[in-house]
């Protein structure tokens, strides 16, 4: 029922896609066009049903059009097929050899470079074609022959050229209902059905007898080096393109991920099966596959079912593309080519300093080939690699006591090691320094550097305090102890309490005697307060929380942990037991009441949390009876707002009695909160929201704890699965 309800409809959609786009990189490439439609077919079937991706689509691509057209040229197109099958099967052996992963090591700004510059290639051959002439030999000589070209203009080739790129470019602006038909084939419909009601002089596709008219692959006549070259390249190039989008169309699709590895193989017996059959080599096409996802499809099938289409079309309607004109086809290609020089790729390159690569492989496609334009751009990228592997950042800050607190950040190496030591002489002798080495390795250079800088600054009356986390690895490696190149990672800012408790632990083992809040709070000066303090600016004019959270005292529970807040995000409350007095209970208590009318009447909250948690003492000593409590007074005469609590667990006591009395404690508190005049009118109009949370602290689960009464049956269940149903409804709503 799915693949009828939904990859069917995607078939046809793509089907629609493809058949244009086929018999463009065909004439493109120079190969027959109806290569174009046996490589469809072969990559819909073959590759959809042994491929590892559920939704990918392969077929033809324009990114392999510059070597195949070189290959024809030398050594013609049965021999070309025969490439293609070796360049297969080198596909099928990596795929064995789980190879697959290491294409994926290729920077996305070589092959986004790539695709440029053999879209520019393309772009300048058929604007030739459509202008009325002939593709030169290359990039160069299509540029400097376009001017020539232009003056001698063939009306009807030209008029419809340039009707074919009108209608690509205004399709996209068109109703809905109207954009369903895909721009290529809408183009492609209106150029032909204009050419043939006018009678223009065109170009015509004659493919009557080509799909049948088959005749075998051929051996290469040659050099092997340059044959065997030439099919490691095509395997090597249109290998990467599937697996990159593999990896692009599983971010796109909930459905379950890809095996690389598979598809690999599979992309490989589909590119020996269409070089056997005369078709071009094979890969997947993102145009393809986003648009198969967008259709809606969910499996294979999809695939499949395009590539059986394709193969009907090609058998029943092939004497249909005859009234397409070769100059529309021509000008489908040069805006497909245009369209590779994409402005979002172009700004994510940007954004990681990857322009040089992107234009060195751009520029060295056009200008050189497509192999040494994409060796080019790795071997830069490569450069550029090492030079931000070898990069050394020392940022020195004085501290209000005086003390310099210095961070090396990088990697240190003999490369850094001129840089490393002229910051470090720029610091004062007699200097008080904090040293923190926030790196990934260090080389025996750097080290040398880095400990003879500190023994001349100490024996010139300086100090050098090396962070506490490092300063047993650092011991090691100036005592000359075997290390490992990769030092253990820095702690992460605003996180030094992970630490905190077990060290302490130790201590306490130790007998030490030191106060850990002390050592904590010079933590936070030196790591934590420096970036946090642009924060602490903002809210030193005022706080202005949105949650009032009630919790409980214990030393388990830190709320800012539990809700991945942060300052002045809650407003705050802990007690023993997480108690919410009721409005004028007796005994009173203004504490919680004072902070409940703040909160609403002041701060105007939109939320109050009541969070409990298991194993809690306080619902323990209830469960125990006055009896518990009998030598705490104050505690004794606190426990009575859980009276309340304590009814609704009833009589029975079963094993998990503690468990279920925090629970409904959590419940009964937010009932609560409702006595609260200022309370019950905000949350009927709808402007505060009343929420119940228990952590469970040996899983380390918050659940959210449904409030009781009319419409609330009471329970709870996980707050991630809260949040995930959330955004599945959120997800459901978008169109």
């Amino acid at each position: 029922m799915g693949t009828l309800r939904y990859d069917l409809p995607a078939s046809l959609v793509v089907v629609l896609i493809a058949v244009p786009l086929s018999l463009g990189i065909a004439l493109a490439a120079g190969a027959p066009l109806a290569a174009g439609l046996v490589a469809a077919a072969v990559g819909g079937i073959v590759a959809g049903w042994l491929g590892g991706s559920p939704v990918q689509v392969s077929g033809p691509t324009a990114s392999l059009t510059v070597v195949i057209a070189g290959l024809v040229h030398t050594y013609g197109w049965r021999a070309t097929c025969a490439i293609t099958i070796l360049a297969g099967a080198v596909q099928l052996v990596l795929g064995v050899f789980k190879a697959a992963r290491a294409a994926l090591a290729v920077s996305p700004a070589v092959v986004h470079g790539m695709l440029a510059g053999v879209g520019i290639i393309i772009a300048l051959a058929q604007l030739h074609v459509v202008l009325g002439g002939r593709p030169q030999h290359s990039a160069l000589a299509n540029l400097t022959q376009l001017p020539g070209q232009i003056l001698d203009l063939h009306g009807h080739k030209v008029m419809v050229g340039v009707l074919t790129v009108t209608v690509l470019l205004l399709w996209g602006r068109l109703p809905k209902h109207v954009k369903a038909v895909p721009a290529p084939l809408a183009a492609l419909l209106v150029a032909a059905g204009t050419a043939w009601v006018f009678g223009w002089n065109v170009t015509r596709i004659d493919l009557s007898g080509a799909i049948t008219a088959w005749a075998p692959p051929q051996l290469p006549q040659g050099d092997w080096h340059h044959v065997a070259g030439a099919a490691l390249l095509i395997a090597l190039l249109a290998g990467a393109e599937s697996l990159l989008c593999c990896v692009a169309t599983d971010s796109m699709h909930p459905g379950r991920r890809a095996d690389l590895d598979r598809e690999l193989s599979g992309q490989g017996v589909a590119n020996v099966v269409s070089g056997f059959l005369g078709g071009l080599p094979v890969a997947g096409v993102i145009v393809r596959s986003t648009t198969n996802i967008r259709a809606g499809a969910r499996s294979h099938w999809s695939a499949i079912l395009h590539g059986v289409w394709v193969l009907l079309f090609a058998l029943f309607l092939g004497g249909t593309i005859h009234y397409i004109p070769m100059e529309a086809l021509a000008a489908l290609l040069v805006f497909i080519g245009i369209r590779t020089i994409s402005l979002g790729h172009i700004r994510k390159v940007h954004g990681h300093n990857e322009v040089p690569v992107y234009a060195v492989t751009m520029a060295g496609v056009i200008l050189i080939g497509l192999a040494e334009g994409v060796l080019a751009g790795l071997a830069l990228a490569a450069l550029l690699a090492l030079r931000r592997l070898t990069r050394v950042t020392v940022d020195k800050r004085e501290e209000p006591d005086g003390r310099l607190h210095t961070t090396v950040s990088g990697s240190l190496t003999f490369l850094g090691v001129p840089r490393l030591t002229q910051e470090l002489r720029a610091i004062p002798a007699g200097a008080t320094v904090d040293l923190d080495l926030n790196i990934d390795f260090m080389d025996n250079a750097a080290f040398e550097a880095l400990h003879n800088w500190r023994q001349d600054h100490e024996q010139l009356g300086g100090t050098v305090t090396i962070d506490e986390l490092h300063d047993e690895w650092y011991a090691l490696a100036a005592s000359g102890a075997r290390m490992s190149p990769a030092k253990s990672p820095p702690k992460p800012a605003g996180r030094w309490w992970l630490p905190w408790t077990y060290r302490g632990r130790q201590d306490a083992a130790a007998t030490v005697v030191e106060c850990r809040l002390a050592q904590g709070a010079d933590e936070f000066h030196r790591r934590t307060a420096p970036l946090m303090r642009p924060i602490f600016a903002e809210l030193a004019a005022g706080q202005q929380p949105t949650h009032l959270f009630i919790t409980c005292a214990d030393s388990r529970i830190m709320p800012s942990l539990i809700t991945s807040s942060g300052p002045g995000d809650l407003f705050t409350v802990r007690n023993v037991g997480n108690l919410v007095p009721c409005a004028g209970a007796d005994p009173g208590d203004d504490s919680v009441a004072a902070a409940i009318e703040y909160a609403t009447r002041v701060l105007d909250v939109h939320t109050i949390t009541v969070c409990g948690h298991s194993g809690c003492g306080a619902m323990a000593a209830l469960l125990g009876g006055p009896a518990t409590t009998a030598d705490l007074p104050p505690l004794q005469r606190w426990l009575r707002h859980g009276d309340a609590s304590l009814s609704r667990l009833g009589d029975e006591r079963p094993e998990d009695a503690l468990d279920r009395l925090c629970r409904l404690n959590v419940q009964q508190q937010l009932d609560n909160l409702k006595t609260y005049r200022r309370v019950n009118e905000q949350v009927d109009a709808g402007t505060l929201k009343l929420v119940g949370l228990y952590f469970d602290i040996s899983s380390a689960r918050v659940h959210v704890v449904t409030p009781t009464g009319p419409g609330h049956p009471g329970g709870d269940r996980p707050a991630t699965r809260h949040r995930a149903e959330r955004r599945s409804d959120e997800a459901a709503a978008t169109p």
